[in-house]
Protein backbone atom coordinates (compact mmCIF):
# COMPACT_ATOMS: atom_id res chain seq x y z
CA UNK A 1 0.00 0.00 0.00
CA UNK A 2 2.80 2.41 0.85
CA UNK A 3 4.61 1.39 -2.34
CA UNK A 4 1.60 2.23 -4.48
CA UNK A 5 1.26 5.62 -2.82
CA UNK A 6 4.92 6.39 -3.42
CA UNK A 7 4.68 5.46 -7.08
CA UNK A 8 1.62 7.66 -7.48
CA UNK A 9 3.37 10.58 -5.80
CA UNK A 10 6.42 10.22 -8.05
CA UNK A 11 4.19 10.10 -11.15
CA UNK A 12 2.36 13.22 -10.05
CA UNK A 13 5.60 15.09 -9.44
CA UNK A 14 6.93 13.96 -12.86
CA UNK A 15 3.76 15.18 -14.57
CA UNK A 16 3.99 18.56 -12.88
CA UNK A 17 7.65 18.93 -13.88
CA UNK A 18 6.86 17.95 -17.48
CA UNK A 19 4.11 20.57 -17.64
CA UNK A 20 6.38 23.26 -16.23
CA UNK A 21 9.17 22.38 -18.66
CA UNK A 22 6.75 22.44 -21.61
CA UNK A 23 5.36 25.83 -20.56
CA UNK A 24 8.89 27.28 -20.19
CA UNK A 25 9.89 25.90 -23.61
CA UNK A 26 6.80 27.48 -25.22
CA UNK A 27 7.55 30.86 -23.63
CA UNK A 28 11.17 30.66 -24.73
CA UNK A 29 10.11 29.83 -28.29
CA UNK A 30 7.81 32.82 -28.44
CA UNK A 31 10.55 35.10 -27.14
CA UNK A 32 13.02 33.84 -29.74
CA UNK A 33 10.55 34.39 -32.54
CA UNK A 34 10.01 38.02 -31.49
CA UNK A 35 13.73 38.75 -31.14
CA UNK A 36 15.18 40.58 -34.24
CA UNK A 37 17.80 38.60 -36.14
CA UNK A 38 20.71 39.71 -38.33
CA UNK A 39 18.74 39.04 -41.50
CA UNK A 40 15.59 40.77 -40.28
CA UNK A 41 17.49 44.01 -39.78
CA UNK A 42 17.82 44.25 -43.60
CA UNK A 43 14.20 43.63 -44.55
CA UNK A 44 11.41 46.06 -45.32
CA UNK A 45 10.12 45.76 -41.76
CA UNK A 46 12.70 48.30 -40.53
CA UNK A 47 11.43 50.98 -42.92
CA UNK A 48 8.97 53.56 -41.57
CA UNK A 49 5.35 52.89 -42.56
CA UNK A 50 4.54 53.92 -46.12
CA UNK A 51 8.14 54.52 -47.20
CA UNK A 52 8.33 51.29 -49.18
CA UNK A 53 5.23 52.26 -51.17
CA UNK A 54 6.55 55.74 -51.91
CA UNK A 55 9.94 54.43 -53.06
CA UNK A 56 8.28 51.95 -55.42
CA UNK A 57 6.58 54.74 -57.43
CA UNK A 58 9.52 57.14 -57.64
CA UNK A 59 11.19 57.60 -61.03
CA UNK A 60 14.54 58.13 -59.30
CA UNK A 61 16.84 55.28 -58.31
CA UNK A 62 16.40 54.83 -54.55
CA UNK A 63 18.72 53.27 -51.97
CA UNK A 64 18.13 53.11 -48.18
CA UNK A 65 21.16 52.55 -45.94
CA UNK A 66 21.25 51.59 -42.25
CA UNK A 67 23.72 52.74 -39.59
CA UNK A 68 26.23 50.11 -40.76
CA UNK A 69 26.10 51.33 -44.39
CA UNK A 70 24.30 48.13 -45.39
CA UNK A 71 21.61 48.40 -48.07
CA UNK A 72 18.17 47.98 -46.49
CA UNK A 73 16.17 48.76 -49.62
CA UNK A 74 17.19 49.39 -53.25
CA UNK A 75 15.11 49.85 -56.38
CA UNK A 76 15.71 47.86 -59.54
CA UNK A 77 16.92 51.04 -61.27
CA UNK A 78 19.66 51.38 -58.66
CA UNK A 79 20.92 47.90 -59.52
CA UNK A 80 20.68 48.67 -63.24
CA UNK A 81 22.85 51.77 -62.83
CA UNK A 82 25.41 49.76 -60.86
CA UNK A 83 24.91 51.73 -57.64
CA UNK A 84 24.42 48.62 -55.49
CA UNK A 85 26.66 45.54 -55.62
CA UNK A 86 26.82 42.73 -53.11
CA UNK A 87 24.46 44.45 -50.69
CA UNK A 88 26.68 47.54 -50.49
CA UNK A 89 26.62 50.98 -52.07
CA UNK A 90 29.33 50.77 -54.76
CA UNK A 91 29.88 54.51 -55.36
CA UNK A 92 32.35 55.89 -52.82
CA UNK A 93 31.38 59.61 -53.12
CA UNK A 94 27.73 58.72 -52.49
CA UNK A 95 28.69 56.52 -49.55
CA UNK A 96 30.70 59.36 -48.00
CA UNK A 97 27.74 61.71 -48.49
CA UNK A 98 25.49 59.21 -46.69
CA UNK A 99 27.91 59.02 -43.74
CA UNK A 100 28.12 62.81 -43.48
CA UNK A 101 24.33 63.14 -43.59
CA UNK A 102 23.92 60.44 -40.93
CA UNK A 103 26.36 62.36 -38.72
CA UNK A 104 24.88 65.88 -38.96
CA UNK A 105 21.40 65.30 -40.45
CA UNK A 106 21.93 67.76 -43.35
CA UNK A 107 20.56 67.12 -46.84
CA UNK A 108 23.27 66.96 -49.51
CA UNK A 109 23.20 66.98 -53.31
CA UNK A 110 25.93 66.54 -55.93
CA UNK A 111 26.29 65.77 -59.65
CA UNK A 112 28.69 63.00 -60.62
CA UNK A 113 30.01 61.31 -63.78
CA UNK A 114 30.06 57.55 -63.31
CA UNK A 115 31.57 54.90 -65.60
CA UNK A 116 28.90 53.11 -67.61
CA UNK A 117 28.55 49.43 -66.77
CA UNK A 118 29.35 46.87 -69.44
CA UNK A 119 31.43 49.16 -71.68
CA UNK A 120 35.17 49.46 -71.85
CA UNK A 121 35.14 52.77 -73.70
CA UNK A 122 35.01 54.94 -70.56
CA UNK A 123 31.65 56.45 -71.43
CA UNK A 124 30.38 58.59 -68.57
CA UNK A 125 26.96 58.30 -66.95
CA UNK A 126 25.84 61.70 -65.65
CA UNK A 127 23.79 61.48 -62.44
CA UNK A 128 22.48 63.78 -59.73
CA UNK A 129 22.60 62.28 -56.21
CA UNK A 130 20.60 63.61 -53.25
CA UNK A 131 21.02 62.24 -49.69
CA UNK A 132 18.61 62.88 -46.80
CA UNK A 133 18.05 61.34 -43.34
CA UNK A 134 15.17 58.87 -43.05
CA UNK A 135 14.15 58.49 -39.44
CA UNK A 136 16.74 58.23 -36.69
CA UNK A 137 18.94 55.46 -38.11
CA UNK A 138 18.39 55.29 -41.87
CA UNK A 139 19.62 57.39 -44.78
CA UNK A 140 17.81 57.76 -48.13
CA UNK A 141 19.75 58.19 -51.40
CA UNK A 142 17.91 59.32 -54.56
CA UNK A 143 19.78 59.28 -57.90
CA UNK A 144 18.56 60.86 -61.16
CA UNK A 145 20.05 59.85 -64.52
CA UNK A 146 20.91 63.09 -66.34
CA UNK A 147 22.70 61.53 -69.32
CA UNK A 148 19.91 62.01 -71.86
CA UNK A 149 19.07 65.50 -70.57
CA UNK A 150 22.69 66.56 -70.96
CA UNK A 151 22.83 65.12 -74.47
CA UNK A 152 19.71 67.05 -75.48
CA UNK A 153 21.09 70.21 -73.91
CA UNK A 154 24.36 69.78 -75.82
CA UNK A 155 22.45 69.34 -79.09
CA UNK A 156 20.38 72.44 -78.35
CA UNK A 157 23.48 74.43 -77.42
CA UNK A 158 25.29 73.39 -80.61
CA UNK A 159 22.20 74.21 -82.67
CA UNK A 160 21.96 77.72 -81.20
CA UNK A 161 25.69 78.27 -81.76
CA UNK A 162 25.44 77.06 -85.37
CA UNK A 163 22.39 79.20 -86.08
CA UNK A 164 24.11 82.24 -84.63
CA UNK A 165 27.17 81.65 -86.78
CA UNK A 166 25.16 81.01 -89.95
CA UNK A 167 23.05 84.13 -89.44
CA UNK A 168 26.02 86.30 -88.54
CA UNK A 169 27.79 85.62 -91.85
CA UNK A 170 25.17 87.05 -94.27
CA UNK A 171 24.15 89.80 -91.85
CA UNK A 172 27.78 90.92 -91.50
CA UNK A 173 28.22 90.78 -95.26
CA UNK A 174 25.13 92.94 -95.78
CA UNK A 175 26.44 95.47 -93.28
CA UNK A 176 29.82 95.74 -95.00
CA UNK A 177 28.28 95.91 -98.47
CA UNK A 178 25.90 98.67 -97.42
CA UNK A 179 28.86 100.72 -96.17
CA UNK A 180 30.65 100.06 -99.46
CA UNK A 181 27.61 101.29 -101.40
CA UNK A 182 27.53 104.50 -99.38
CA UNK A 183 31.25 105.10 -99.94
CA UNK A 184 30.91 104.43 -103.69
CA UNK A 185 27.84 106.58 -104.21
CA UNK A 186 29.57 108.49 -107.01
CA UNK A 187 30.64 105.29 -108.84
CA UNK A 188 27.63 103.68 -110.58
CA UNK A 189 29.54 100.53 -111.56
CA UNK A 190 30.70 99.90 -107.99
CA UNK A 191 27.22 100.52 -106.65
CA UNK A 192 25.79 98.02 -109.11
CA UNK A 193 28.42 95.42 -108.19
CA UNK A 194 27.90 95.85 -104.46
CA UNK A 195 24.12 95.81 -104.86
CA UNK A 196 24.38 92.49 -106.68
CA UNK A 197 26.41 91.03 -103.83
CA UNK A 198 23.85 92.37 -101.36
CA UNK A 199 21.09 90.61 -103.27
CA UNK A 200 23.01 87.32 -103.12
CA UNK A 201 23.54 87.61 -99.36
CA UNK A 202 19.91 88.62 -98.82
CA UNK A 203 18.77 85.57 -100.78
CA UNK A 204 21.05 83.36 -98.74
CA UNK A 205 19.70 84.83 -95.49
CA UNK A 206 16.12 84.34 -96.65
CA UNK A 207 16.86 80.73 -97.58
CA UNK A 208 18.44 80.03 -94.19
CA UNK A 209 15.49 81.49 -92.29
CA UNK A 210 13.02 79.56 -94.41
CA UNK A 211 14.85 76.27 -93.89
CA UNK A 212 14.95 76.88 -90.14
CA UNK A 213 11.18 77.39 -90.25
CA UNK A 214 10.75 74.24 -92.36
CA UNK A 215 12.92 72.18 -89.98
CA UNK A 216 10.97 73.40 -86.96
CA UNK A 217 7.69 72.57 -88.70
CA UNK A 218 8.62 69.02 -89.69
CA UNK A 219 9.90 68.34 -86.17
CA UNK A 220 6.80 69.60 -84.38
CA UNK A 221 3.90 68.96 -86.76
CA UNK A 222 2.16 65.67 -87.46
CA UNK A 223 2.24 65.35 -91.26
CA UNK A 224 -0.39 62.61 -91.27
CA UNK A 225 -3.10 64.86 -89.85
CA UNK A 226 -3.64 66.36 -93.33
CA UNK A 227 -2.35 63.36 -95.26
CA UNK A 228 -3.57 62.52 -98.74
CA UNK A 229 -2.52 60.26 -101.62
CA UNK A 230 0.32 62.05 -103.41
CA UNK A 231 1.41 61.12 -106.95
CA UNK A 232 5.14 60.45 -107.11
CA UNK A 233 5.25 61.65 -110.72
CA UNK A 234 4.06 65.08 -109.61
CA UNK A 235 6.65 65.24 -106.81
CA UNK A 236 9.43 64.36 -109.25
CA UNK A 237 8.24 66.91 -111.83
CA UNK A 238 8.08 69.62 -109.17
CA UNK A 239 11.60 68.81 -107.91
CA UNK A 240 13.00 68.87 -111.46
CA UNK A 241 11.29 72.17 -112.24
CA UNK A 242 12.67 73.66 -109.03
CA UNK A 243 16.27 72.94 -110.08
CA UNK A 244 15.92 73.44 -113.84
CA UNK A 245 17.64 76.84 -113.84
CA UNK A 246 20.67 75.73 -111.79
CA UNK A 247 21.03 72.59 -113.90
CA UNK A 248 20.81 74.56 -117.14
CA UNK A 249 23.52 76.96 -116.00
CA UNK A 250 25.89 74.00 -115.47
CA UNK A 251 24.68 72.08 -118.54
CA UNK A 252 23.54 69.21 -116.32
CA UNK A 253 21.06 66.78 -117.86
CA UNK A 254 18.00 66.13 -115.68
CA UNK A 255 16.45 62.67 -116.22
CA UNK A 256 13.28 61.22 -114.68
CA UNK A 257 11.98 57.69 -115.01
CA UNK A 258 10.97 54.52 -113.24
CA UNK A 259 7.55 53.07 -112.57
CA UNK A 260 4.68 55.40 -113.42
CA UNK A 261 1.49 56.17 -111.47
CA UNK A 262 2.87 55.47 -107.98
CA UNK A 263 1.35 57.10 -104.91
CA UNK A 264 2.50 57.68 -101.36
CA UNK A 265 0.40 58.70 -98.37
CA UNK A 266 1.46 61.89 -96.60
CA UNK A 267 1.76 65.65 -96.53
CA UNK A 268 2.32 66.89 -100.07
CA UNK A 269 4.21 70.03 -99.08
CA UNK A 270 6.71 68.20 -96.84
CA UNK A 271 7.28 65.41 -99.35
CA UNK A 272 7.89 67.91 -102.15
CA UNK A 273 10.36 69.83 -99.97
CA UNK A 274 12.25 66.64 -99.06
CA UNK A 275 12.59 65.39 -102.64
CA UNK A 276 13.40 68.90 -103.86
CA UNK A 277 16.27 69.11 -101.35
CA UNK A 278 17.73 65.83 -102.61
CA UNK A 279 17.57 66.92 -106.25
CA UNK A 280 18.97 70.38 -105.46
CA UNK A 281 21.93 68.84 -103.59
CA UNK A 282 22.59 66.51 -106.52
CA UNK A 283 22.73 69.46 -108.93
CA UNK A 284 24.84 71.66 -106.65
CA UNK A 285 27.44 68.95 -105.99
CA UNK A 286 27.69 67.71 -109.60
CA UNK A 287 30.28 68.98 -112.08
CA UNK A 288 29.21 70.61 -115.32
CA UNK A 289 27.97 68.47 -118.23
CA UNK A 290 27.00 65.47 -116.07
CA UNK A 291 23.65 63.84 -115.39
CA UNK A 292 21.28 63.83 -112.43
CA UNK A 293 18.50 61.26 -112.44
CA UNK A 294 15.35 60.65 -110.40
CA UNK A 295 13.55 57.32 -110.60
CA UNK A 296 10.81 55.64 -108.56
CA UNK A 297 9.80 52.04 -108.05
CA UNK A 298 7.60 49.90 -105.80
CA UNK A 299 9.24 47.27 -103.57
CA UNK A 300 7.71 44.56 -101.44
CA UNK A 301 8.45 44.64 -97.72
CA UNK A 302 7.26 42.56 -94.73
CA UNK A 303 5.42 45.55 -93.24
CA UNK A 304 3.75 46.52 -96.51
CA UNK A 305 4.73 47.77 -99.95
CA UNK A 306 7.04 50.77 -100.11
CA UNK A 307 7.94 53.34 -102.74
CA UNK A 308 11.61 54.07 -103.34
CA UNK A 309 12.57 57.38 -105.00
CA UNK A 310 16.26 57.36 -105.92
CA UNK A 311 18.22 60.51 -106.79
CA UNK A 312 21.56 59.73 -108.46
CA UNK A 313 24.34 62.12 -109.41
CA UNK A 314 27.85 61.92 -110.85
CA UNK A 315 29.32 64.36 -108.37
CA UNK A 316 32.22 64.46 -105.91
CA UNK A 317 30.84 61.65 -103.74
CA UNK A 318 30.93 61.28 -99.95
CA UNK A 319 33.63 59.63 -97.86
CA UNK A 320 32.80 56.90 -95.35
CA UNK A 321 33.47 59.14 -92.35
CA UNK A 322 31.13 61.81 -93.69
CA UNK A 323 28.27 59.39 -94.45
CA UNK A 324 27.56 59.00 -90.73
CA UNK A 325 27.09 62.74 -90.25
CA UNK A 326 25.60 64.13 -93.43
CA UNK A 327 22.07 64.12 -91.96
CA UNK A 328 23.13 66.26 -88.99
CA UNK A 329 21.97 69.86 -88.93
CA UNK A 330 24.49 72.33 -90.41
CA UNK A 331 26.98 69.58 -91.25
CA UNK A 332 28.67 70.06 -94.62
CA UNK A 333 30.93 67.65 -96.46
CA UNK A 334 32.67 70.55 -98.18
CA UNK A 335 31.99 73.82 -96.31
CA UNK A 336 33.71 75.98 -98.93
CA UNK A 337 31.66 74.46 -101.76
CA UNK A 338 28.45 74.74 -99.72
CA UNK A 339 28.99 78.44 -99.14
CA UNK A 340 29.73 78.94 -102.83
CA UNK A 341 26.45 77.26 -103.77
CA UNK A 342 24.46 78.93 -100.99
CA UNK A 343 23.88 75.74 -99.01
CA UNK A 344 22.76 76.00 -95.39
CA UNK A 345 23.51 72.48 -94.16
CA UNK A 346 19.85 71.91 -93.22
CA UNK A 347 18.52 70.25 -96.37
CA UNK A 348 19.36 66.65 -95.52
CA UNK A 349 18.24 67.12 -91.90
CA UNK A 350 14.82 68.16 -93.22
CA UNK A 351 14.75 65.12 -95.53
CA UNK A 352 15.53 62.80 -92.60
CA UNK A 353 12.76 64.22 -90.41
CA UNK A 354 10.19 64.16 -93.21
CA UNK A 355 10.99 60.53 -94.02
CA UNK A 356 10.82 59.46 -90.35
CA UNK A 357 7.55 61.30 -89.67
CA UNK A 358 5.99 59.55 -92.69
CA UNK A 359 7.07 56.12 -91.46
CA UNK A 360 9.96 55.81 -93.91
CA UNK A 361 13.68 56.43 -94.14
CA UNK A 362 16.38 57.98 -96.30
CA UNK A 363 19.55 56.06 -97.14
CA UNK A 364 22.68 56.86 -99.12
CA UNK A 365 25.20 55.01 -101.25
CA UNK A 366 28.24 56.97 -102.29
CA UNK A 367 31.88 56.64 -103.29
CA UNK A 368 34.36 59.46 -103.62
CA UNK A 369 34.67 60.78 -107.17
CA UNK A 370 32.00 58.30 -108.34
CA UNK A 371 28.80 60.05 -107.33
CA UNK A 372 26.01 59.39 -104.85
CA UNK A 373 22.55 57.82 -104.74
CA UNK A 374 20.10 59.05 -102.11
CA UNK A 375 17.01 56.86 -101.73
CA UNK A 376 13.84 58.15 -100.11
CA UNK A 377 11.79 55.15 -98.97
CA UNK A 378 8.13 55.77 -98.07
CA UNK A 379 5.09 53.53 -97.43
CA UNK A 380 2.82 53.14 -100.45
CA UNK A 381 -0.46 55.05 -100.28
CA UNK A 382 -2.85 52.12 -99.72
CA UNK A 383 -0.88 50.34 -96.99
CA UNK A 384 0.11 53.58 -95.26
CA UNK A 385 -3.47 54.85 -95.27
CA UNK A 386 -4.78 51.59 -93.79
CA UNK A 387 -2.15 51.68 -91.05
CA UNK A 388 -2.94 55.32 -90.33
CA UNK A 389 -6.65 54.58 -90.01
CA UNK A 390 -5.99 51.59 -87.75
CA UNK A 391 -3.66 53.65 -85.60
CA UNK A 392 -6.21 56.48 -85.42
CA UNK A 393 -8.89 54.01 -84.30
CA UNK A 394 -6.60 52.62 -81.60
CA UNK A 395 -5.78 56.12 -80.37
CA UNK A 396 -9.46 57.03 -80.24
CA UNK A 397 -10.19 53.96 -78.13
CA UNK A 398 -7.20 54.73 -75.91
CA UNK A 399 -8.25 58.32 -75.36
CA UNK A 400 -6.33 60.15 -78.06
CA UNK A 401 -2.82 58.95 -77.49
CA UNK A 402 -0.09 60.52 -79.62
CA UNK A 403 0.79 59.11 -83.01
CA UNK A 404 3.64 56.65 -82.88
CA UNK A 405 5.76 56.92 -85.99
CA UNK A 406 8.25 54.12 -86.50
CA UNK A 407 11.19 54.89 -88.75
CA UNK A 408 12.96 52.01 -90.41
CA UNK A 409 16.64 51.37 -89.91
CA UNK A 410 18.84 52.78 -92.63
CA UNK A 411 20.83 50.33 -94.66
CA UNK A 412 23.43 51.45 -97.18
CA UNK A 413 22.52 51.13 -100.81
CA UNK A 414 24.81 49.29 -103.17
CA UNK A 415 25.75 50.47 -106.65
CA UNK A 416 23.55 47.73 -108.06
CA UNK A 417 20.50 49.51 -106.62
CA UNK A 418 21.12 52.49 -108.89
CA UNK A 419 17.75 53.48 -110.29
CA UNK A 420 18.99 53.61 -113.88
CA UNK A 421 20.06 49.97 -113.81
CA UNK A 422 17.04 48.46 -112.08
CA UNK A 423 14.23 50.62 -113.44
CA UNK A 424 13.02 51.46 -116.95
CA UNK A 425 15.10 53.97 -118.88
CA UNK A 426 14.36 57.53 -117.70
CA UNK A 427 12.94 60.22 -119.85
CA UNK A 428 15.49 62.95 -120.53
CA UNK A 429 14.13 66.37 -119.69
CA UNK A 430 15.57 69.37 -121.53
Amino acid sequence: MDVNAAVAAVAAIAGVLTGVIAMLAFRWSEREQKRPTRSSLHTDAVLPPGVDTVLSVLRSSAVVLDEADAVVKASSAAYALGLVRGGKLAVEPMLQMARDTRRDGEIRQVELDLPRRGTGRGEALAVSARVAPLGSRLVLLLVEDLTEARRIEAVRRDFVANVSHELKTPVGALSLLSEAVMDASDDPEAVERFAGRMQIEATRLTSLVQELIDLSRVQNDDPLEDAEPVRVDELVAEAVDRCRHQAGAKQITMAAGGTADLRVWGNRGQLAAALGNLVENAVNYSPARTRVGIAARSVNAPGGDHIEIAVTDQGIGISDKDKERIFERFYRVDPARSRATGGTGLGLAIVKHVAASHGGEVTVWSAENQGSTFTLRLPEAGAARDRAHQRSARETRAGGAGLDVEAGRATPESPESNAYETLPAPEVLP
